[in-house]
């Protein structure tokens, strides 16, 4: 039965569509996943199912007493409270069947053969059994241990970081009373241990789950359904993570097949528009209007296709990445950090966890803050506030300026320093030539000291002796610079097999997108976005919000004047004669170009011909002649269609 309803759904702020015309329904029992990029509307929906946001068309049809509730991104208390406190408030449910079954136990004693009391009592019992609620004071004190809140239980929540707060919220919301439990991001600020607990704890529950998560395995676990939020459109996929990957490689298969097919139909259409324009000035327009529709998506769908196999490729790589998660080390996790350069702030109230095999890029301007973040990781600077915690890592650092290279060794000291020609790659013995060879050093360069070296081949010795070591995480500032394509393929390769954790720095685009799981941006004035999208993808994004924002500012810049009526200009009623003599003469262009292209692809067959004028210089001809008239076609088309609208 269906729960909650929106049916040909419209929203919209201002130039953003989030959704256009959708039908959508939340079921009893099931357990929905929100998927979909940063900005394509997933928290705009839940607060649309919520009530919280109006639609601008079309309707929300929830049954009679519907009951919901909701975690947001960032948790709302009730003020001056305690942790004991706002977990105690959420079982006021729970207490007062409690003191109901206390009443009807005495009631009972009294009258032990009264029905209706032993109906009321044997449903409360249930409804106890059902929810496991029976003692109070231990489900408090296991969800108590399992978030960790037992220091801080006595603290105002407003006092804590936002990590904390999260697991307050959390902890509040698991014995809330509903009928559709929505979560946004609930396994923010989160360990395994804890995540696999909420798993436990959500897979318990009696209610409809409606949850928004990059957490892949996190929907693997739970999800019975996938919905995917993409430019306005929602789209269902019934399964968990896996199911909702394979769905979208068959619809990847599907748009081929129908481009192929396309593509056969578009070229018989097209002989049948080369066989003479005249005859077809005046008949047919249904087709020649079918034939431009499927020109128009012929030039769409490999775009689309391309881009569906981009996003599949890249969500399987890093679903893959993330197999094992239960077992994944915790490396570093930050809780409400802060950092200021004198007067400058660089990150204040920065929450994150780095999993072991996560790869996270840093990317923002110069003088943001990147390097000094890089610096807090490692030990070397303290934070102004928040709390840092991270266990006994083994952490490989390469920086940009390559100091922890000794610019009067040559390579064999550099890689062998106690002698010999054999070096020690993470357990196993190799020679250095063996090694390096690997790294495209010559043997000549075995012996040349550092200081003789290029700033790139430079790069390649510090990455090839960082490389020697086994790390639990690698911590890169700037990477790339001064690497050439080859050197740069085996650091990707490298890392993309690496085991532990991937934290860098680089304005490399195509290098960020490649090894990239996450990012975490540097936006100035302190801000520090965690995105979970590639490097292009946000850029984009911000180039949109930006040009945006500009319209916006330069319409509230505008002056004001008085409205005046606009000048009436007369209504075109027929093409204009330059116009007019356009859909003259093309025809008989377009049929002089047919003729030209024959002619060219006959050439192309007759090796005296090419052989003569050179293939190179006929195909390039052909082609250029193929482009025009497509132009041509276009143009008439487009002027036989205003033709016919004037009419």
């Amino acid at each position: 039965m269906a729960l909650l309803s929106l049916l040909n759904a419209s929203k919209a702020f201002d130039l953003k569509v989030i959704l256009s015309q959708v039908d959508f329904s939340i079921q009893e029992q099931e357990r929905i996943a929100i998927v979909g990029k940063n900005g394509s509307g997933k928290s705009t929906l839940l607060k649309i199912v919520l009530g919280e946001v109006e639609l601008d068309a079309g309707e929300r049809i929830c049954t009679q007493g519907l009951k919901i509730s909701y975690l947001p991104q960032v948790p709302r208390f009730t003020p001056h409270l305690s942790v004991a406190e706002v977990i105690e408030e959420s079982l006021s449910d729970f207490k007062q069947v409690h003191q109901r079954l206390e009443e009807l136990t005495q009631e009972l004693q009294k009258s032990p053969e009264q029905q209706a009391l032993l109906r009321e009592y044997a449903s409360l019992s249930a409804y106890l059994d059902r929810h496991q609620a029976w003692d109070l004071q231990a489900c408090v004190q296991e969800v108590i241990e399992h978030f960790e809140l037992e220091p801080i239980k006595d603290r105002l929540v407003e006092t804590l970081s936002g990590g904390e707060q999260k697991r307050v919220a959390l902890s509040q919301i698991l014995f809330e009373q509903c009928d559709i439990l929505m979560l946004d991001e609930p396994t923010n600020h989160l360990d395994v241990e804890m995540v696999e607990f909420l798993e436990k704890k959500l897979l318990g529950l009696k209610c409809t789950l409606v949850l928004i998560s990059h957490d892949r395995y996190f929907i693997e676990n739970l999800a019975t359904r996938v919905v995917e939020v993409d430019n306005g459109r929602v789209l269902s996929f019934d399964g968990g993570y896996t199911q909702y990957l394979q769905k979208k490689e068959e619809m990847l298969r599907a748009l081929s097949r129908e481009h192929e097919v396309l593509l056969k139909i578009l070229k018989s259409e097209e002989e049948w528009l080369r066989r003479g324009v005249k005859a077809r000035l005046k008949r047919n327009e249904g087709r020649k209007k079918r034939i431009m529709e499927m020109r128009e998506k012929a030039k769409t769908n490999p775009s689309a296709i391309a881009k569906l196999k981009l996003e599949i490729q890249r969500e399987q790589k890093a679903f893959n990445q993330e197999e094992g998660k239960n077992h994944k080390k915790m490396l570093f996790e930050a809780e409400g950090i802060g950092k200021k350069l004198g007067n400058k702030l660089l990150f204040e109230d920065l929450s994150f966890r780095i999993l072991q095999r996560d790869k996270i890029a840093i990317v923002g301007k110069n003088g943001s803050g990147k390097s000094s973040l890089i610096k807090v990781l490692l030990g070397e600077i303290p934070v102004d506030s928040g709390r840092l915690k991270s266990g006994e890592l083994k952490i490989g650092y390469f920086d940009q300026h390559r100091s922890f290279l000794d610019p009067e060794k040559n390579l064999v000291e550099t890689f062998c320093p106690n002698g010999g020609d054999r070096v020690d790659v993470r357990g196993k013995n190799m020679h250095i030539f063996g090694y390096l060879k690997s790294f495209l050093f010559l043997k000549e360069y075995l012996t040349q000291k550092i200081k003789a070296l290029s700033g790139g081949e430079k790069n390649r010795v510090a990455l090839a002796l960082l490389f020697t070591k086994e790390y639990d995480c690698l911590v890169l500032d700037e990477p790339t610079n001064d690497l050439d394509i080859n050197t740069i393929n085996i650091l990707e390769e490298y890392l993309m097999s690496f085991d532990g954790g991937v934290l860098f720095v680089s304005h490399d685009r195509y290098f960020v997108d490649k090894i990239a799981q996450k990012l975490f941006v540097f936006e100035g004035n302190g801000v520090v976005l965690e995105r979970h999208e590639s490097y292009s993808e946000y850029l984009e994004d911000k180039q949109e919000l930006q040009e945006y924002l500009k319209i916006q500012t330069e319409v509230s810049q505008a002056p004001h004047t008085p409205h005046t009526p606009p000048k009436l200009q007369k209504k075109q009623t027929k093409l204009s004669y330059k116009e007019q003599r356009a859909l003259e003469m093309l025809p008989l262009e377009i049929e002089k170009l047919e003729g030209v292209i024959h002619s060219l692809e006959c050439a192309l067959s007759d090796p005296k011909i090419y052989e003569q004028r050179g293939i190179t210089t006929i195909a390039k001809e052909l082609e250029e002649c193929k482009e025009v008239y497509e132009q041509k076609l276009e143009e008439y088309f487009a002027l036989e269609q205003k033709r016919e609208e004037l009419q």
